[in-house]
């Protein structure tokens, strides 16, 4: 069963949609009185920085859900804004992040003369560099998912970097650290490939 965690920012109705249309038991988790009866969770978000770390400290989540994917090793997806809350640090905000990846997360800033806008907004390919349970690295055609972010990620390590998009430079699409996972686009609007990353996810 995976728990999807409410922490008032997210599309958790279209996440949960697209896992039970693949037959992915999930429920969106309002409370942390239940965690220990999923398996694996994921951490949606759209939003600030500042205001999904907020959320989570609130609803009592932070604490109850590093137990869960340290102690008990259990799998974790974060979701655009979810993947940045679990890295140290973040130029939009000023609160420290959940810490789970080893990396801050940076604005975008082009030059005038660039073609590129901030935020980083619709369908990009995608590009695994390395094997994982998320992104096949033997397709013909890159997976296309939908991006909407102004932050990326600036990894320390970059062997955490799983997969690649281009806006501008090459960027951290998706970050992979043991059990827990990032991907910075929405799998959840991304139409087939986001369903099968979906997919994979709960068949870690």
């Amino acid at each position: 069963m995976i728990g999807i965690i409410d922490y008032g920012l997210g599309n958790l109705k279209s996440i949960s949609g697209m896992l039970r249309k693949i037959g992915s038991p999930c429920e969106i988790v309002h409370s942390n009185s239940n965690f220990c009866h999923f398996s694996k969770f994921i951490l949606p978000g759209v939003g600030s920085f500042d205001h999904g770390m907020s959320g989570l400290r609130e609803r009592g989540f932070i604490n109850p859900l590093i137990f869960e994917i340290i102690e008990k090793n259990k799998p974790l997806l974060g979701i655009c804004l979810g993947m940045q809350l679990l890295g140290k640090c973040s130029e939009e905000g000023t609160l420290p992040g959940l810490g789970l990846l080893d990396c801050k997360f940076k604005k975008f800033h082009f030059n005038l003369s660039e073609r590129y806008k901030v935020p980083h907004m619709g369908w990009n390919s995608v590009k695994a560099i390395k094997k994982n349970p998320l992104i096949p690295t033997n397709e013909i055609n890159e997976p296309r998912f939908y991006f909407v972010h102004s932050f990326y990620a600036d990894p320390r390590e970059s062997v955490d970097v799983i997969a690649t998009t281009v806006y501008g430079n090459d960027v951290a699409a998706a970050i992979s650290k043991g059990n827990i996972f990032g991907v910075q686009f929405h799998p959840e609007k991304s139409h087939r490939y986001g369903m099968e990353l979906l997919k994979r996810f709960s068949e870690i």
